[in-house]
């Protein structure tokens, strides 16, 4: 079996592990639930942590080239084995879509770019209040100052009323950050496209529409010049048929009146 072939297969499994797994990880940390009360949502967690293992070692085993797969994919080891990072293994979803896309149009690609965003967002959001929310001295202790501060970190505003000190914390902020400034440029690359697309295809259709113009208003006139031109020949021949029979007319009367001449 190739590793696309696995890829394939494992695709929408780790994408429904990667969903339920997120789905309990949001109970467990926005509930913040004392840990007798948390036990199906550790097993969950487990289970899906299970799947996103033998996704990652069939990936690795099948990889042409293990080593350099492996130096090219450390984020998928660094989620697997830190328990905070684990709720960005939903990004998988992301994969998909791209796949599905393929080539796709720009809205696609703002889509994509946009899913992307929020899905950081409330990753982010949940990871830095699962490490903060119960540290000493910390000012993010709810979901609403959680994905408040990931709204403002990766949009790269940083008002500074909310932010991270733990180590666990900063580091999701920095990878915010980053992916706010990809995420920003993405869109706004896509925009200024679209908007150069828009003003070209108008200017084309207007330059098109002047070209029609312009070739019917010669077509008009090569019209009008062929009827003026077929009434002029018209004329010349009804004058030439005129000549001919008045000069058939004479030889005939200068063959029956011979004498005249």
């Amino acid at each position: 079996m190739s590793q696309e072939r696995w890829r394939r297969l494992t695709e929408w499994p780790t994408l429904v592990a990667a969903l339920v797994f997120l789905a309990a990880y949001s109970v467990q940390v926005i509930g913040n639930l004392p840990p007798g009360d948390t036990d199906w949502a550790e097993y969950i967690l487990w289970v899906s942590w299970s799947v996103f293992v033998v996704d990652y070692v069939g990936q690795l085993w099948l990889a042409p080239r293990r080593g350099r797969w492996f130096v090219h994919n450390l984020h998928e080891l660094a989620i697997l084995a830190l328990p905070a990072l684990r709720p960005f293994r939903v990004i998988t979803f992301l994969r998909v879509m791209h796949n599905k896309a393929g080539n796709a149009l720009r809205g696609r690609l703002l889509l994509y770019v946009i899913a992307a965003a929020t899905t950081l967002a409330y990753c982010g959001a949940l990871t830095v209040e699962d490490v903060e929310q119960n540290i000493p001295g910390a000012n993010i202790r709810s979901f609403g100052d959680a994905i408040w501060w990931a709204l403002e970190t990766i949009t790269t505003v940083g008002y500074g009323d909310h932010y991270p000190v733990t180590v666990v914390g900063r580091l999701v902020a920095a990878g915010l950050m980053v992916s706010g400034i990809a995420v920003l440029g993405v869109v706004t690359a896509s925009i200024a496209a679209w908007l150069v697309e828009t003003v070209t295809t108008r200017t084309a259709a207007e330059v098109v529409a002047e070209v029609e113009e312009d070739v019917e208003e010669v077509e008009a006139e090569v019209e009008a010049l062929d009827t003026t031109l077929e009434a002029r020949v018209q004329a010349l021949a009804e004058q030439v048929a005129r000549l001919t029979e008045a000069l058939e007319a004479e030889r005939a009367d200068r063959v029956s009146h011979p004498q005249d001449g």
